[in-house]
């Protein structure tokens, strides 16, 4: 990697931390360039303004969000207890889209930008519906926003408890074997249902 290739990757990661920690509003300039060990003027040539800096930052982390566990439309308990594995690992992931629903898509759909990820998703969905592994009666896009949603019961997002990695192993567990029997009930198919 060359030193301009070096010192955008550290300006990326470092805006990354920034934003994750203080959002788009609170972030510093200042403090991305010194964390970096850059100039300000670097990241105005590269990305224009501090708006562009996190769009270039969530637009890269926009895969981990989309595709940070893959979907196994068959195992939905499995793949929310996934979800909740990986927000513990990738905390960064939950609060940049945090932030970027509280300060920049207050309503409608924040992964629009990913429409063929999701669509492939919304698609397993369909099919472990059709074969009968799934309660046909909703959406298949919302099935895969409520299990999300119960993922990140725990997560940096949750306004009741947020797990840390430092909790006790059997907390965790606990959380997992709840959050897997929840999806388990939620989406199991209904007897009779066709």
């Amino acid at each position: 990697m060359g030193d301009g290739q070096a010192t955008r990757r550290r300006l990326l990661d470092a805006a990354t931390a920034e934003f994750a920690r203080y959002g788009i509003a609170g972030a510093r300039v200042d403090r991305i360039a010194a964390s970096a060990q850059a100039n300000k003027a670097q990241i105005y040539a590269w990305f224009s303004s501090k708006d562009g800096l996190f769009d270039a930052v969530f637009v890269e982390h926009l895969s981990l969000i989309v595709d940070l566990v893959p979907l196994d439309a068959t195992d939905l308990p499995g793949y929310a207890v996934r979800l909740y594995d990986a927000y513990l690992d990738r905390p960064e992931v939950v609060l940049l889209a945090t932030w970027a629903r509280l300060e920049r898509v207050p309503t409608g759909d924040l992964l629009a930008v990913a429409a063929d990820d999701v669509a492939a998703k919304l698609a397993r969905i369909s099919e472990a519906q059709q074969a009968g592994l799934v309660d046909p009666a909703p959406a298949p896009a919302d099935v895969y926003s409520m299990v999300i949603a119960l993922s990140m019961a725990w997560s940096p997002a949750s306004v009741t408890v947020a797990a840390s990695t430092d909790d006790d192993p059997a907390e965790h567990e606990r959380r997992r074997t709840a959050l897997a029997a929840a999806v388990r009930g939620a989406f199991a198919p209904r007897a009779g249902a066709t």
